[in-house]
């Protein structure tokens, strides 16, 4: 199966300079049209970079400075007088308001770093400042000319609203695709599992962020620029809540990492099993086009998996419960999913851990298809390793290597498809890579 290609980094960064220096050479040298106004939403595009912050998901993490721009792209009459910016100028304001909110960005880390005597933080947003003016130059190039025509006016007011509606929601759709481009190269994920990240995205602070900037573009035209500033209240409180549903991912992420060392400090597990064990099967849900999401709970419930053994009177040799029969290896996942329902992870991560020794496989011989892929993935990554750290301890002469050894049971213990993910992994000479960044 062959995936798209993603869009890469430096083409879209080019894209969007050439754009905006193209943009602002030709206002400067043609005038601008209503000045004041530009500055307005110049502004106030600089003002919602400079709070921007990262948000759940890899969406834009300044969307008060996306919505205003959308609005200037989108906007027709200005308090009932007609305008004349069009699709340059839109362009223009948006390039001088995000390289102005950038620059204060940059200038305010780089005190902090001074104040605090530490390295300067990475500016980013870049990625996401590049898609904003690509995507509201698209939205002003399909709005402006029928505005500027006067083919709007012929519009009654739902009729306008839809207008305004279709050409905001191509926008956020091209900006997703775009996005889903960034994230494949940046995190190696499939392009269609990216780009469903990024949709299901849409539909959280994207669809506020376009709800905004239609609303702000609308009262603009009745109530005049005095609407801008009020009317973006609601986004960033909408961006509040999304930052601190980031700050409570990454806690719990930290509490899961903390939890999962318990079986390597009592002695029930090799050091570095559950990491090791977690990566690698990161490595296999990218292969197999997991989304961020799914990769997410995959990864909460691989360095868990093993939580289980802590009922144990004696501790598994080398903590390798891939060598025990298949009952134990199933009532050690079933006890370790009831220690970990209790920790108040996703109802998904206790559930894959519960399953994760069930056989691929029914009495009758079909696959079953209530067995979760993660389950599936996490008891190849687990096997694997257990062979590989037994292998390591007690060399053989003619040894089986773990993935042939793997293979011996495919179809029943282990899923076929993952063990052929595993092997693609290994001719690639591919190292595992976490699935979120490291906290």
């Amino acid at each position: 199966m062959t995936t798209r290609r993603p869009v890469p980094a430096d083409l879209l960064h080019g894209a969007a300079v050439l754009l905006g220096g193209g943009a602002v050479v030709h206002v400067l040298a043609a005038d601008s049209d209503q000045p004041r106004v530009a500055l307005a939403f110049a502004a106030l595009i600089a003002l919602g970079q400079c709070a921007g912050g990262a948000l759940p998901g890899d969406r834009e993490p300044a969307p008060v400075a996306t919505a205003v721009a959308l609005a200037y792209a989108l906007l027709g009459p200005l308090h009932g007088l007609p305008t004349a910016h069009g699709v340059l100028q839109v362009a223009a304001v948006t390039a001088i308001g995000t390289a102005a909110g950038l620059a204060a960005q940059l200038a305010g880390r780089a005190a902090l770093a001074a104040v605090r005597r530490r390295p300067r933080a990475p500016l980013g947003g870049l990625d996401a400042a590049a898609r904003r003016l690509v995507t509201v130059s698209f939205a002003a190039l399909l709005f402006q000319p029928l505005y500027g025509s006067g083919a709007t006016d012929r519009l009654c007011g739902p009729a306008y609203g839809a207008l305004l509606a279709a050409v905001a929601a191509l926008a956020a759709l091209g900006d997703a695709v775009l996005a889903a481009g960034q994230q494949r190269a940046r995190t190696g994920l499939r392009y269609s599992a990216a780009l469903d990240d990024q949709l299901r995205a849409l539909l959280g602070i994207g669809s506020a962020q376009v709800a905004t900037g239609l609303l702000l573009s609308l009262l603009a035209g009745e109530a005049g620029l005095w609407a801008l500033p009020v009317f973006c209240v609601p986004l960033l409180l909408a961006q509040a809540s999304f930052r601190r549903a980031v700050e409570v991912r990454a806690t719990t992420g930290q509490t899961i990492e903390t939890l999962a060392r318990a079986t390597e400090i009592a002695g029930y597990t090799t050091p570095g099993h559950a990491r090791r064990v977690a990566d690698t099967a990161c490595a296999l849900g990218r292969e197999l086009g997991l989304g961020s999401r799914e990769l997410t709970l995959l990864e909460y419930a691989a360095l868990m998996h093993d939580i289980g053994q802590l009922s144990l009177v004696e501790p598994v040799p080398g903590g390798a419960t891939a060598l025990l029969p298949d009952a134990e290896q199933q009532r050690i996942a079933r006890l370790g999913s009831e220690v970990i329902r209790r920790t108040g992870v996703p109802r998904q991560v206790w559930q894959q851990v519960a399953r994760l020794a069930d056989p691929c496989r029914l009495d009758d011989g079909r696959h079953d298809p209530t067995l979760p892929l993660a389950s599936r993935i996490i008891r190849v990554a687990n096997a694997h390793d257990d062979l590989r750290t037994a292998a390591a301890d007690r060399p053989r002469a003619g040894a089986l290597d773990p993935l042939d050894h793997l293979r011996l049971d495919a179809g029943r213990g282990y899923d076929p498809v993952v063990l052929d993910a595993l092997a693609r992994l290994g001719r690639r000479g591919h190292r595992a890579a976490r699935c979120r960044p490291a906290d």
